[in-house]
């Protein structure tokens, strides 16, 4: 006759599995071993690793949301003074045309629009160049754990 399932005996527990610093705290106290203390750098170093990308994901992302921020200000300001200056432009030729041919005054202001223009993106140029995406302060913390690697102090 076959046994139910509520009949059965519970199945023998596995050993409990216990970490590294907990297999210490129950040992009596013992020098760790080589595979500890290599097992113990590993997880140190891997642990380290993650924060550095985090830090490098972080500042990137924060000077990334910065430029684009500023680029999509630069557009909508761009948008609205490109009406603006056409509609400005074609009042300056209609007066000028009543002092000389509509065709000299088109000609002066498309002239003076166009130093204007390349005077704002010779200046959009030099601020879009002071957009830092390299990560500073990741660069600086891993300089230190290459120093502290080389020269630890414990």
């Amino acid at each position: 006759m076959a046994i139910s399932a509520h009949e059965r005996p519970p199945a023998p527990s596995a050993p409990p599995r216990w970490t590294t610093a907990e297999r210490r705290a129950t040992e009596p106290r013992t020098e760790p071993s080589i595979g500890d203390l290599v097992g113990e750098i590993g997880a140190d170093l891997s642990h380290l690793v993650r924060d550095e990308i985090e830090l490098a994901k972080a500042e990137i992302k924060q000077e990334s949301a910065k430029a684009g921020k500023a680029a999509g200000m630069l557009g909508g300001a761009g948008y609205a003074g490109h009406l603006a200056l056409l509609l400005g432009s074609l009042t300056i030729v209609f007066a000028l045309a009543h002092a000389m041919d509509i065709a000299w005054a088109a000609l002066i202001v498309t002239g003076v629009w166009a130093v204007a223009g390349a005077v704002l993106y010779v200046n959009g140029r030099a601020q879009l160049r002071t957009v830092n995406l390299k990560p500073e302060q990741t660069v600086e913390t891993v300089k230190e754990d290459v120093r502290w690697a080389r020269h630890p102090i414990s």
